[in-house]
This record gives C-alpha cells, sequence and structure tokens, in this order.
C-alpha cells in the first residue's frame, strides 16, 4: 500500500515572490497521476518538496510506503559518472548508502593501502551485501539487457554520458519499476525517450501496481496512461492546484466547465456586490436627511461588510497566453538536396529532397542519428556558403559524413537544440539577452523586450539569467530568438519535449504560419500530425521516406 497526501503547500521564493499558493492534493494507492501546468508554474519544485530536497513555507507532504525518484537531470547527465551510478542514484537510500561507502573504500585504497584501509573496504563490501546489494545486482543485470541490451557486468563503469538521453531515462525508470519503491515520483520521465520507448512506459504505467506521481507534457502519454490529472495554476499569489478525477480525455472539457462554472460565480459576485454598494450608498444619502433612516443605513453596511468578509467565489484561473510568430521568407526551391549522404557510423547513404514550404519530421528510434543529421543542417551542410551560417551562436559540433548535403539559396538555418545547451546565454538575463542583440539579430529597446517576453509568457523572468529558467521557459525563449533571427529553415530537435500544452499548441500554429521550410526531430505522436512528409532513420541503418509516421522501429543494430 502506498500513498501521498499533499497539503496546503506554501512556498516563497529567494526574491520574495510565492511560487507555491495552499498546493493540495492526494495520490491514491496504484494511482498514476499526472502533474501539469504552465511551464514555470513549480512543478519541478513541487516534486522536490514531496521528496524531502526542499522544505515548503507552510503545508505538510505525508505518505505511505518507500518513495523511489527519477529526478529531471536523467537525460542530461554529461559529467563523468557511470551507468553504476545512475542506477544507484535510482536505488532505496539504504543501498545507495552502501554503494557510496564502497566507492569511498576504493578511493582510499588507491591513495594508501594499508591494512585499516582494507579493513575499511572489507567491511563496505559486507555492509552492501547485508543491504541486498548483490540481489539488486541481480535486478540490474535485467535492467541494463532491458535498456541497453547489454549485462550489467559490461554495462556498469561505462560512462553515463555515453548514452543517448532516451537510454538514460530508460535504464532509470527500469530499475525504478523493477526495484522495491511502492511510491514513484517521476520528473518529465517521457522526456528523450523515442515513441517504442514511450509505448513501453505507457505500459509499465498502466501494468504496474505501484503508485505514480509523473510530470509530463505529452498529450498521447496523458492520455494513455494518466488516472488522476492535477493542474497548477497560475495566480497572482503563487499557483494553486486542481485535482480532475479523471483522465486526459475528460480533462479539457473538464475544465472548460470548471472555468465557465467559476465565471458565472464571479459575475453573480460582482453584481450582488454592486447592488449592496448601491443600498448602502441610497440609505446614506437617506440618512443624511432622515432619522429614521439610520437604522437601515447601518444595517445595510453590516450586510455589506458580512459579504466582503466571505470573499469572492474563487478566482479564474489565470490564462497563459503565449503567441509564436515565426515569419521566415522566400528561398530556393529547392531547400535541402543530399545526395548520398552517410553519416559516418550511423547511417547508411541515402539521398533525398526537400522542398521550400516543406513540412518534414524526422522519426526512428534513439540513437539512429537523426540529431546528427539536424546538426549537419544547422552548421550550413556539407560545404556552406556564407549565406548558410546559422542565425544563432549555438555552439554546433562538427558531424563526420560522406557524400554531401547541400542548402539552396537564402536558406538561412535556425536551430533548435535538444539539450538546450547555449553557451552563449549562460549568466545573462532575458532582457539582457534581447537588448544587446548578436551579429545574427538586431537589439531590443528595452520596452520593445519586455513586450515580445510578455507575448512568449516570459516577462516575468525578464531579469532572471538564461539558466535559472525551467526547461519549458528556456524551450520558449530559444523559439522567440529564432523569431527574431530571421531564419527561413527551421531545424528543431525535440522541440516539444518541455514545451507544456499551451506552448505546444502555440508551436504548431507558428509552424502552420510560417514562410519556409520545417524539418524536426520528434517522438511527440500529437505534435507530428501536423506534418506532411517524414524521414525515418531504420534501425537496419536505411533511411526511408514516408507519408504516414512510423513509430515501431527497434533499436539501432549496432556494436555496444
Amino acid at each position: 500500500m502506498a500513498h501521498l497526501d499533499v497539503s496546503g503547500i506554501d512556498y516563497f521564493l529567494s526574491d520574495g515572490r510565492q511560487l507555491l499558493n495552499g498546493v493540495a492534493f492526494k495520490v491514491g494507492d496504484g494511482h498514476k497521476t499526472a502533474l501539469i501546468g504552465p511551464n514555470g508554474t513549480g512543478k519541478t519544485t513541487l516534486l522536490r518538496i514531496v521528496s524531502g530536497d526542499l522544505s515548503p513555507d507552510e503545508g505538510a507532504v505525508s505518505r505511505s510506503g518507500t518513495m523511489g525518484i527519477m529526478r529531471q537531470f536523467v537525460g542530461q547527465v554529461r559529467d563523468d559518472s557511470t551507468v553504476r551510478d545512475l542506477l544507484v542514484s535510482a536505488a532505496p537510500p539504504l543501498l545507495a548508502a552502501a554503494a557510496q561507502r564502497i566507492e569511498d573504500a576504493e578511493l582510499a585504497m588507491m591513495e594508501a593501502d594499508d591494512e585499516p584501509t582494507q579493513m575499511t573496504y572489507a567491511q563496505a563490501i559486507a555492509d552492501w551485501g547485508d543491504a541486498g546489494g548483490y540481489e539488486l545486482e541481480t535486478t540490474w543485470d535485467e535492467v541494463t539487457m532491458a535498456a541497453l541490451g547489454v549485462p550489467f557486468d559490461r554495462a556498469q563503469y561505462r560512462a553515463a554520458s555515453s548514452l543517448s538521453g532516451g537510454e538514460q531515462k530508460r535504464l532509470v525508470l527500469e530499475a525504478l519499476f523493477s526495484g522495491p519503491d511502492e511510491l514513484l515520483l517521476l520528473d518529465e520521465p517521457d522526456n528523450y525517450l523515442d515513441v517504442p520507448g514511450k509505448r513501453w512506459l505507457e505500459g509499465k504505467l498502466r501494468e504496474s501496481k505501484k503508485s505514480v506521481l509523473f510530470v509530463s507534457h505529452d498529450r498521447e502519454l496523458l492520455a494513455n496512461a494518466a488516472t488522476r490529472i492535477v493542474t497548477l495554476e497560475p495566480g497572482v499569489l503563487g499557483a494553486s492546484s486542481w485535482t480532475h478525477g479523471g483522465g486526459f480525455e475528460t480533462y479539457l472539457k473538464a475544465r472548460e466547465d470548471r472555468n465557465a462554472r467559476f465565471e458565472e460565480l464571479r459575475k453573480r459576485w460582482d453584481e450582488e456586490h454592486l447592488k449592496l454598494k448601491e443600498l448602502v450608498n441610497m440609505y446614506k444619502n437617506k440618512a443624511a436627511f432622515r432619522s429614521d433612516m439610520a437604522n437601515r443605513y447601518h444595517a445595510a453596511q453590516t450586510r455589506l461588510a458580512k459579504f466582503l468578509e466571505a470573499g469572492p467565489p474563487e478566482a479564474i484561473p489565470l490564462e497563459q497566453n503565449v503567441s509564436m510568430r515565426l515569419a521566415g521568407g522566400r528561398t530556393a526551391k529547392r531547400a535541402v538536396v543530399a545526395r548520398k549522404l552517410e553519416l559516418t557510423g550511423l547511417m547508411k547513404p541515402f539521398s533525398t529532397e526537400i522542398w521550400f514550404g516543406d513540412r518534414v519530421g524526422v522519426l526512428g528510434s534513439n540513437g539512429s542519428g537523426k540529431s546528427h543529421f539536424l546538426r549537419l543542417l544547422a552548421a550550413g551542410g556539407s560545404d556552406p556558403d556564407k549565406e548558410h551560417q546559422p542565425v544563432s551562436d549555438v555552439d554546433i559540433a562538427a558531424v563526420p559524413h560522406e557524400g554531401s548535403v547541400k542548402l539552396g539559396a537564402r536558406i538561412r538555418p535556425g536551430f533548435f537544440a535538444q539539450t538546450h545547451s547555449r553557451p552563449d546565454l549562460l549568466g545573462r538575463t532575458l532582457v539582457d539577452i534581447l537588448h544587446r542583440g548578436d551579429e545574427h539579430r538586431s537589439g531590443l529597446g528595452r520596452e520593445a523586450a519586455s513586450a515580445v517576453l510578455d507575448r512568449y509568457g516570459l516577462a516575468a523572468q525578464a531579469e532572471q539569467p538564461y539558466d535559472s529558467l525551467s526547461g519549458g521557459q528556456q524551450a520558449r525563449l530559444q523559439i522567440l530568438l529564432l523569431e527574431l533571427s530571421g531564419a527561413t529553415l527551421l531545424l528543431l530537435d525535440e522541440p516539444t519535449d518541455n514545451l507544456d500544452l499551451h506552448s505546444a499548441e502555440a508551436l504548431e500554429h507558428a509552424i502552420d504560419a510560417f514562410e519556409g521550410t520545417v524539418i524536426a526531430v520528434t517522438h511527440d505522436r500529437w505534435f507530428a500530425r501536423s506534418f506532411d512528409r517524414f524521414l525515418v532513420f531504420g534501425s537496419d541503418g536505411k533511411v526511408y521516406e514516408t507519408k504516414e509516421p512510423v513509430w515501431d522501429e527497434s533499436r539501432v543494430v549496432r556494436a555496444r
């Protein structure tokens, strides 16, 4: 049995702003509860409060059962940690502590191989066994086979950074669903997963008896796996919560009906408030000339005071109004021409032509070379002319290849990086980024910068540095910079991964209106519906084209 009870959570940021306001909900035994809401409303912060990493300013969290956690950084590991370290991060605390003692003892033995050090190491090994470490390693063997296709003894010392984001996610998710914890907290578990991985996750969520609270923006995943939906809704005094007792299929209509009821109740309250004020004013005027009206005047005042003390009905949630305007421009008819293009060590040679105005989805499993293909285009192709230079200072690593891929006349590639890695923006506030401009785009006056940030739902973050933003806010800023840059070829690597539902829809509308060519790597089945042709990077190394999306390509066959 496992349940979670979040009661009256308030949380204030270091600058004094209130982020969470009276958030309350429950996760019942065995329920799969999705936590959604606009980017920046505090979903990850709330999960950190539930996990115990942060303390709320008010309210409490209670639970039954042991808790396993997958934090947001999984999928973005670029340090020197290993596969074993990733698995340890998902292990129960006692086992994680025992694993840390072994690592500390091994490091000590590298410095001094004396008897006390050896005894400490022997004790650490014994503690690992007593805690159930060897049984856990048996489970880890199954986990690495399922996630990576290799046994644990071959995978454990492999650098975690050598895994794709999807492989990192799948590894930790396999460990959590196979582990002993009865309650799971999953922060964006579907990010970086390919569609077979997302379908696997949906199946695990449906089949598992564990109670799960997960953050996701994937509309298909929400529709297929969530049994309850908790929404963080922005307000003047921070985000509050609303729980929908059903799945995503009925969520949108239920929320629309709820907001309509709030609007009607507020309208009636305002009308009654106006009547009471007019009544008070009427008796006040009469009491000035007739003493017999004084009692009625005081009674009307008392009635108004009680009415105001009771307060208005619950406020209608603030609606996010994100408006993206990707302009583009006319280019040559042939936007991209690939001839016998081979991504070295990834895909076999293929040829294709992409025409002005095409919306091309690039599909395939993780590790198949999709992002490499986009990076090659983002750098201007095989032999870029000056006009094909990227419209931003994003660092694009070279892509080894054979054959050629060329961009057409007047093609200016604008690249959206999946990892949001933008060293050129680190430490800089949003207003500063827009105000100063760069060699690719003109700077904006502070008033104009504030206006465009407001249009992207980033006005409140204007003075925050880029690296302090949530993943979704960083994604929105990247799209804003593309809007300002004059790109005529949009190269989008998983653009909807971190975008909330409203922002994802805004991006879809902006792409529809964009005068130019769009090529997007995506595992978002909902988003892919708006594209008209697809390049599929197959598991056998071949690239082929389809009219409809193909989601069942398996793991790439490659030596590991």
